[in-house]
């Protein structure tokens, strides 16, 4: 998946729960207004159905659900970036125009990207991890 979706779809939900949201939103909307006219009277009711499942998840600090909502947006993201190839730009715009900047630093920081590399020579190991690591045995 492209890293741009990934980091547009995350934003996307985690600026639901924000006080910007309106602005988003209308950002959002604006965003598939272009690339996908015939589908946008029905974008905005679905990100207020969604929105009301973000807040849920939240005070339920409920994470996975969070993340599966953000899966169903980065989904969308990638087939109209599939449909449309110039829509890379619109989504880098979106997202650092609108979305980045509803969201707290932490957030921010969440939806990056995270680049490692590694080496293993001989019998060495090497464990990489993005967030939790958690290793039994020996």
């Amino acid at each position: 998946m492209d890293p741009i979706v990934l980091a547009a779809g995350t934003a996307l939900v985690s600026a639901m729960a924000t006080d910007a949201w309106l602005q988003s939103k209308a950002a959002t909307v604006a965003m598939w207004r272009r690339v996908r006219p015939d589908h946008t009277d029905d974008v905005g009711a679905e990100l207020d159905a969604l929105r009301g499942q973000v807040l849920a998840a939240r005070d339920a600090e409920d994470e996975e659900t969070e993340q599966a909502l953000a899966g169903v947006w980065r989904m969308r993201f990638q087939q109209a970036l599939a449909d449309t190839p110039g829509l890379a730009a619109e989504l880098r715009l979106l997202l650092d125009d609108h979305l980045g900047p509803a969201l707290s630093r932490t957030e921010r920081t969440r939806g990056a990207s995270v680049v490692m590399n590694a080496e293993a020579r001989d019998n060495s190991r090497v464990y990489l991890s993005g967030r939790d690591q958690h290793i039994n045995g020996a």
